[in-house]
């Protein structure tokens, strides 16, 4: 199934996607080379978080696997034979995941403040907050005020096919609507397996 890929992390989008239009940095050698001038490496984590995000966001990928992450296009130019470091995509994905690089990113598991040991990563093209916009604004367009629905039908169901967040993550379908419950504008409720979601 097309649809189940994001959730896995996995990099290949569906064999009828367009294919993703890397920007022409991509193609420039040392964009691959962490750069010692502060400033210029500062610039260069800022095309490589919009690279990651609108790669992401394409291809429709919530979770990104760091060592799947380091064979894919994302991170491995194969016509220039170049590729990100394991070290320098981690340093990539830490700098999103902090207030200067707009906490794009979030580490999941890994122990400490650091994350040490995080393998995967939620690739913020929307963060939670930004989703629990765009899923308010669906339940508004959509007349859902005081329906029930469960999780699943909200990213895999029918109804919300066309939706960006068809198909995201489960674990960061929750924390987008915690927003909304702290808003007022919705109430998580059931099992863990059942989890269902009324809004107002």
């Amino acid at each position: 199934m097309a649809q189940a890929a994001p959730q896995t992390g996995a990099l290949e989008p569906p064999s009828t996607a367009t294919p993703f239009q890397f920007p022409g940095y991509y193609s420039f050698p040392p964009f691959f080379t962490a750069q010692p001038n502060l400033v210029t490496r500062a610039a260069q984590h800022q095309k490589w978080s919009l690279l990651i995000q609108a790669y992401c966001r394409h291809n429709r990928i919530f979770v990104l696997s760091l060592i799947d992450a380091l064979n894919s296009p994302l991170f491995h130019n194969a016509a220039l034979n170049r590729r990100l470091s394991l070290n320098d995509a981690r340093e990539v994905l830490n700098w999103m995941a902090s207030e200067p690089g707009g906490n794009r990113a979030e580490w999941i598991g890994g122990t400490g403040k650091a994350k040490t040991g995080a393998e995967k990563v939620w690739v913020y093209w929307r963060r939670p907050e930004e989703w629990a916009s765009v899923l308010e604004g669906w339940v508004d367009g959509t007349g859902q005020k005081g329906s029930v629905l469960t999780l699943w039908e909200l990213v895999e169901g029918e109804a919300t096919a066309s939706q960006e967040f068809h198909g995201m993550d489960m674990d960061l379908l929750q924390k987008s609507l915690q927003v909304l419950v702290k808003r007022g504008k919705a109430q998580i409720f059931g099992q863990e397996d059942s989890l269902g979601v009324k809004f107002f």
